[in-house]
This record gives structure tokens, sequence and C-alpha cells, in this order.
């Protein structure tokens, strides 16, 4: 129940992980805007993924910290930056003592985030961090906000522009199907020879298009060379911005990622996905939630698996039987039952 005495005129959201992240903390945007429609929402990333809230509906400024270039510089600029605006309240939504700082020093009227942030200790409400309970992380997030939201939303969501639906117009021509087969991590991602098998199942009546970062293209391209039966491939990783690709996902009759940020991109567009889990699993809560969301994991019993909560450079033991283990037809059971 939200204490009316409480002012929520302005507010400030504080997410600068990567940009798998910054999706999902767009669920407690949600939360936040329906609950409290008349407020001044603005929300705090670091650089490149501003770009995620273009002409975004309802987040009034977008703070931006650059943390590649005079990292703490830009620090201290931006707590003076946020102290000058004096927010009501701030939310942060991570547990690592750089954001914590900003949100202790916010000057806001409430400050709130983890009880795992070194600086929650100055935080005017600190709620528990739980990661083995099964929660997903937008309900771990939507706990930062209970004590006023009256509309939880669980499902986080993009706003691509008009602009971004005509750059994929092309693309629509005949049913398609978006495969995203990186990802930063190695365990986290699905073997090129394993798409290369699953890809050479694909009927021709479907156009593959293949997504990614400017660095996802020389995969992309061994993928696409070694891909036989089906020649309908075409490449658009590094071609498409964030919203550019949501559009496209969108429309896609099926979309295949890994545990990565296409994943969550899927998610927001309430677009259907099939997720890839190697070492990771879904109970980490960082899974799909579209409403046609489909988890592919091995079915081998792995006592290594799961190797942590993010993914590794390489495989511990080797052997990485984790995304071996899973076959092409687990992947082309999810387009078949599309129909």
């Amino acid at each position: 129940m939200q204490d009316t005495s409480i002012r929520l005129n302005k507010i400030l959201v504080i997410q600068t992980a990567f940009i798998g992240d910054a999706i999902l903390a767009t669920a407690l945007l949600e939360s936040v805007y329906h609950s409290v429609p008349d407020a001044s929402i603005d929300i705090l990333v670091r650089k490149g993924n501003e770009s995620l809230f273009q002409q975004h509906p309802f987040i009034k400024e977008v703070l931006i910290w650059d943390k590649k270039q005079s990292k703490y510089k830009n620090l201290f600029a931006l707590l003076s930056t946020i102290r000058s605006s004096e927010y009501d309240v701030v939310i942060n939504l991570q547990r690592f003592g750089a954001t914590g700082f900003l949100t202790a020093f916010s000057g806001a009227g409430i400050t709130v985030g983890y009880n795992k942030n070194p600086f929650s200790f100055l935080f005017t409400k600190k709620i528990s961090h739980v990661l083995d309970q099964g929660l997903h992380e937008v309900d771990r997030n939507n706990k930062l906000v209970e004590w006023f939201a009256s509309e939880l939303r669980r499902q986080p969501r993009l706003y691509p522009t008009a602009q971004h639906y005509v750059k994929v117009q092309p693309y629509l021509d005949k049913p398609f199907i978006c495969v995203a087969p990186n990802s930063v991590w190695f365990t986290k991602q699905y073997r090129e020879h394993k798409w290369i098998e699953f890809l050479n199942e694909i009927p021709t009546a479907y156009n593959i298009y293949l997504l990614g970062a400017p660095g996802d293209a020389e995969s992309c391209e061994r993928i696409k060379s070694q891909t036989t039966n089906n020649k309908n491939i075409t490449i658009l990783a590094g071609k498409l911005s964030f919203l550019e690709s949501a559009a496209l996902m969108e429309k896609a009759v099926m979309n295949y990622v890994n545990d990565s940020a296409p994943m969550h991109i899927a998610s927001a567009m309430n677009a259907p996905v099939a997720a890839v889990f190697c070492s990771t699993v879904p109970a980490f809560g960082f899974g799909p939630l579209s409403d046609q969301s489909f988890n592919i994991e091995t079915k081998i019993t792995l006592t290594c698996r799961p190797c942590g909560l993010h993914g590794k450079k390489a495989c511990p033991e080797g052997h990485f039987n984790c995304a071996e283990g899973i076959g092409k037809e687990q992947l082309l059971e999810v387009l078949v039952s599309r129909y």
C-alpha cells in the first residue's frame, strides 16, 4: 500500500550493467510507470545501452555513465548531476559499490537498493537479494518497488519506433526465423557446428537471419558458409540497432538464442523464443518471459552443470558436454510445435 505522504514525483532508476540487465530493468520501469503514471522517471545506464530507450514513451531523461574512459571522473560528474536533479526516489538495481555510492549520496528523499550493496547501510530501504528461491530477475527487481507500486509488471518491454519497423520491413517478405548464435561468454553459446547442423534442417520455405553485434559477423559468416541445405541466410550481425533487432524479432516465426541479451530482447517484444542453455540454467532466474517461450537444455545429467552463475571463457572440464549434449532435434521440435 502506497503511503500518500511520500513524494513520488521524480524517480531515478539505476542499472549500469550489461544490455541484458538493462532490458530486464524495463519490467520495473513498467511497474513504476503504471503505479505512478504522473511521476517523472529517469534511468541511468552504461554508455552503449542508451539506444534501448530511444524515444521511450515515458522515460524523461536517460543518464549515461561512460565506464571505459575516465570512469571515476565520470562517476563524480554523474553524482553532481543526480544531486542537482533533486530526485524524490532513487532505485538501484545493482549490488556493486559504484552505483551504491551514487545512490547513498544522491540527496534523494528515499534511496532503495539490495542489502548486498556495500553502501546499503546508508540506504533508506534495503531489500534482500536472493538467488536460490527460483525467482526470476524481474521478480527480484520488483521487490525494490513493492512498498509503493500498486501494479507490478512482470514483462520487460522495449518500444521500437516507426522508423525501426520501416528499417526491417524488407526482411518480412516470407516467413523467417532469427538466430543469435553468439554470446560474450564461450560456455553460454551453442557451438557453431551445432548451429550448422540445425540450420541444415530448416526448410527452404523459411528465411534465416543471423543476428548479433559487429564482432559476431565473422562467426556468422562461418555458419552461413557451411550451411548447405538452406541458402536463404542473411547476416544482419552488426547491421541492426538494438531496437531494429527487436522490431525484426517480434515478427519472426521463432527466435533461437543463447542465454544472452537477444533472449531478453525477445522477451521484451513478447516474441516467440527458444533459449538454448549450455553452462547456465533457467533456475538462476534469467530465462525467457515471452508467452511462447522454450528452454532447451541437454538431457544428459552432468554433475558439472551449472558451473557458475555467469558464463566462462572455456569449459572447466574441457568437454563442453552441456552444449554438445543438445541435439538439433530439440531445436527443430520447437519450430514444429508452432504449427
